[in-house]
């Protein structure tokens, strides 16, 4: 499916645009499923996930969340329920216990998830919850966006297609030149061979320093602006004001880990808002993509102030 210039958004009213901000209209259910041998299913995942789902029955389309850096997949609950409530199922595997400075193995963790899908995954759901193999969408958070671009640009790794593709906030390293390996940003232009739509989703906080010791948690050079400017169209880009890199996750992410998200970077003055846009803008994407109607991405690019934050940003490739 592609965009047309003459888009649909007349189509979408204010209220449906502002809907996807909010919780959507199926009850959700997240469970935690751990890795290796397991009573619950014949088939246990290669690695610990986190699955939000729609508790009512139906046919829903997939999404493959990475998370970030040295983070917890449960620190996003709050808005793998969000993009739940709308209608889909959304599996976050735990990609490491402890991070190195390469991501190859969180890719290959990607990769053997997205394989176990078909075989595994509908031991997990309830019996009138099924998963839509055919509309499945990657994306990722931080280190976890590198990693999602990454597994999207090695076709070969996986056996089921992607047919979208987020990057939240993607981080490809500390600085330019001293991207994290296996190196994903290549600085020439429009240079991602993906074939499948791309969103990525910006923080215009998270190039600012929160203090001198530490470097900027996502540093112009290897950031979001870096990702968009290599991909091809279709393709959109939305870089959100006065919120920062980490302000997506859960008002209340717990343990040591947790509370250093509130140290480690430059935040807005609260989470909400920027998990509801992210979420929001998340649908939308997904409804266009895997679903076929772009009415609400295309509308909210027209009138997007009527989002629940400002956007300094707001770029489509046609």
């Amino acid at each position: 499916m592609s965009f047309s210039s003459s888009s649909s958004s007349s189509i979408a009213t204010a209220t449906s645009i502002s809907n996807v901000f909010e919780t959507g209209n199926y009850m959700t259910v997240l469970h935690s499923v751990e890795a290796g041998k397991s009573s619950v299913t014949p088939i246990p995942p290669p690695i610990p996930l986190l699955i939000g789902m729609p508790s009512s029955a139906g046919e829903f389309p997939l999404v493959l969340l990475l998370h970030g850096y040295l983070l917890y997949n449960s620190f996003y609950s709050q808005l793998i329920q969000h993009v739940a409530s709308h209608g889909f199922i959304v599996i976050a595997p735990q990609l490491y216990s402890i991070a190195g400075p390469d991501a190859s193995d969180e890719i290959k963790s990607a990769a053997a998830t997205t394989n176990w899908l078909s075989e595994g995954l509908q031991h997990l759901l309830p019996p009138n919850v099924h998963a839509n193999l055919s509309k499945l969408a990657l994306a990722g958070h931080s280190r976890g966006g590198k990693a999602s671009f990454a597994l999207a640009l090695r076709k070969e790794l996986t056996t089921l297609k992607f047919s979208a593709l987020i990057g939240i906030d993607p981080v490809d390293g500390m600085n330019k030149g001293k991207q994290t390996p296996p190196p994903v940003l290549t600085y020439v232009p429009h240079s991602f061979d993906l074939d499948m739509a791309v969103m990525v989703i910006g923080s215009g906080l998270g190039e600012v320093k929160r203090n001198p010791l530490f470097p900027p948690c996502a540093p112009k050079g290897v950031n979001h602006e870096d990702f968009y400017n290599e991909c091809r169209k279709p393709a959109c880009y939305f870089v959100v004001k006065d919120y920062g890199h980490l302000d997506m996750l859960d008002d209340d992410t717990k343990g040591i880990r947790g509370k250093s998200t509130y140290c480690l970077c430059k935040n807005g003055k609260s989470r909400e808002p920027m998990r509801k846009f992210t979420g929001g803008i998340v649908v939308a994407f997904l409804k266009a993509y895997l679903e076929g109607d772009n009415s609400i991405l295309m509308a909210i690019r027209d009138r997007h102030e009527i989002a629940p934050v400002e956007l300094e940003t707001v770029q489509f490739l046609l």
